[in-house]
């Protein structure tokens, strides 16, 4: 989500400008029987296509394989180098990221690492997305004497999030949230069971959630208005898993380190200064609608004249690939540029004004033309009375031409 705060000393118009299109994909699966239960590639492409998006995907999901495994899976190293996919997805054995902090370090980091490399150097502008899995219903018994924090759910869990997000950092890669929104949604619903018979992979409202919880992390929209609901489920736990998935990813996308440009700005008279709040990106370029660029992580800049600025933000990942960008219009308009103005007894008022706007000149002068354009430089209107009526346009700041015996005479006006 993009937020925008803008302190206006004048008068200033702000506004995002969202563009919200259809895109098509091409994902790899990496992971195990977390993810081929219930078929939760398709569960995603199916959700995507309801909001006209296309998801192709692929996938290596060898029953209870790890990290380690899948760096010695000849099958998973040759899908890897088969195209330059957009995304791949890593999921680790469900429990092995859960264990202790020591036996992570050693049994799960550097396989992870060695699979993010493999992908990077079949493609260096594929995007890895770890896959945050969840906690066992009810703990891991297993191995809760040799390491007690996974005795439960919520220290399972608990457990999970730190490892994949570390996997996340230390690997510039996005974490999709998955045990999170489980986590989250079973806070506001404790009737459905989001889990299979073993209490640990999913039912198939487990994995419509996990399914939704990848839109919103790959696409960085809202699942929520998806028509596709698996017949399994209810229309209003759908929905509500929709929204669940939603909240929990796209409310926290630097948390998940989330490829995302975002920024908002603080405006002080003709300076704004920009705070660039992106995530998980190697470089970045302002273009702040003047002409003028800056490479500066939390630029100022200061505009010479009012005017409609198209600002963007433009961050890049691996090596120059774009990553994404966060633009709006900005509208600035000074007071000291649209007042009552005058110029060798040349009054223009009133100013602002809703309905018209007066030019006087000189009292020697018989003869005025005056035009009115917007600030792209289009003729609006044309009159040779020096009254003109603004009440037909739109509120907004515009230019105002007078040409009378030798003379040009030119200022903004705004119109209320």
């Amino acid at each position: 989500m993009y937020w925008l705060r803008v302190l206006v000393s004048i008068l200033v118009i702000s506004f995002f400008t969202f563009s919200i299109k259809s895109q098509s994909i091409d994902v790899l699966f990496v992971g195990n029987s977390y993810t081929y239960y219930n078929n939760l590639p398709q569960l995603i492409s199916n959700i995507a296509l309801s909001f006209g998006d296309t998801v192709n995907t692929e996938s290596s999901t060898p029953g209870g394989a790890s990290f380690f495994g899948h760096v010695n899976n000849a099958t998973t190293l040759a899908k890897i180098n088969q195209q330059p996919w957009d995304y791949v997805v890593l999921q680790d054995q469900s429990q092995k990221p859960s264990l202790s902090p020591t036996y992570v370090a050693t049994n799960v980091y550097p396989y992870a690492t060695q699979l993010v490399d493999a992908i990077q150097l079949n493609n260096s502008c594929t995007e890895p997305v770890f896959y945050m899995t969840w906690g066992r219903k009810n703990g891991d018994a297993s191995n809760c004497a040799a390491y007690p924090p996974v005795c439960t759910y919520l220290g399972m869990q608990q457990r999970l999030r730190e490892s994949y997000l570390e996997m996340g950092t230390t690997n510039y890669a996005t974490v999709s949230p998955v045990g999170m929104a489980w986590k989250n949604y079973m806070e506001l619903d404790s009737v459905t069971d989001l889990y299979n018979a073993d209490e640990s992979h999913p039912s198939i409202y487990g994995s419509y959630l996990t399914a939704c919880t990848f839109y919103a992390t790959m696409f960085k929209k809202s699942p929520l208005g998806s028509t596709f609901i698996p017949n399994q489920i209810d229309p209003n736990t759908g929905y509500l898993m929709q929204e669940v998935a939603a909240n929990t990813v796209l409310d926290s996308l630097s948390t998940w380190n989330v490829f995302n440009a975002d920024f908002e700005t603080d405006s002080s008279s003709n300076s704004i200064v920009f705070t660039n709040l992106s995530s998980n990106y190697d470089s970045l370029t302002w273009f702040f609608g003047d002409g003028i660029q800056s490479n500066d992580v939390h630029p100022s800049h200061t505009y010479s004249s009012s005017g409609v600025y198209q600002i963007q933000l433009v961050i890049y990942t691996n090596q120059g690939c774009l990553s994404d960008t966060a633009s709006y219009t900005y509208s600035v308009s000074s007071s000291n540029d649209v007042a009552n103005q005058t110029l060798d007894g040349i009054y223009v008022y009133p100013n602002p004004s809703s309905a018209s706007i007066t030019i006087e000149i000189p009292s020697f002068s018989k003869n005025i033309y005056i035009q009115l354009f917007d600030l792209s430089g289009n003729l609006l209107l044309s009159s040779n009375e020096n009254t003109i009526d603004v009440s037909k346009f739109n509120s907004g700041v515009y230019y105002i031409k007078a040409i009378f015996d030798n003379h040009v005479f030119s200022t903004k006006i705004i119109k209320l």
